[in-house]
């Protein structure tokens, strides 16, 4: 009796494993796919199927278990969890920061420059006014230390960051 609760219970774990793995990959290969990452988008995406099939080929061979159904599931749902950390942590591609300052924006330029970025300043018309419009193209993983040395200057500043799907040419320092 205690192994067959074992067995089905080590069954709805590896199906939970499996979903975790091949969703979390699925994550991570959308946003691939996003950033135009084809040929790793690719090699994700055969590696999650072949798991996948696994995992559901292990459902559908023990429909009788309750548990095996719930491992797929809570898999799904922390696989997805899982996927959007890794992407977060490899914080792929690049963004638009975009900052409005009423006063500071010479100096908020200055400083992003002599962090080793590239920034555009355009004087620009706001609601209010004059204002400083800085457009900084950085890698992702890189937005903190851009705000942190914005708010060293102007801690009220506007500030946007938007995905940049491609970055063609511009500051040496993009490549890194």
């Amino acid at each position: 009796m205690i192994e067959m609760i074992l067995t089905i219970l080590g069954n709805a774990l590896l199906i939970f494993v499996l979903r975790l793995t091949d969703v979390s990959m699925g994550t991570v290969r959308t946003i691939m796919i996003l950033r135009g990452m084809r040929k790793w988008a690719t090699l994700i995406g055969f590696v999650e199927v072949t798991i996948w099939v696994v995992a559901i080929s292990q459902v559908f061979a023990n429909l009788d278990s309750v548990w095996n159904v719930i491992g797929y599931s809570g898999g799904f749902a922390a696989g997805t969890l899982l996927g959007m950390w890794i992407e977060d942590k490899l914080a792929l591609g690049h963004v638009d920061i975009r900052i409005i300052s009423i006063t500071k924006g010479l100096e908020i330029v200055q400083k992003i420059r002599q962090g080793g970025y590239g920034a555009t300043q355009l004087q620009a018309e706001g609601q209010s006014g004059p204002v400083y419009f800085i457009d900084v193209v950085a890698p992702r993983k890189k937005i903190s230390e851009i705000l942190r040395l914005v708010n060293e200057i102007d801690a009220t500043s506007f500030v946007t960051v938007q995905e940049a799907r491609q970055v063609v040419r511009g500051h040496q320092r993009l490549a890194k």
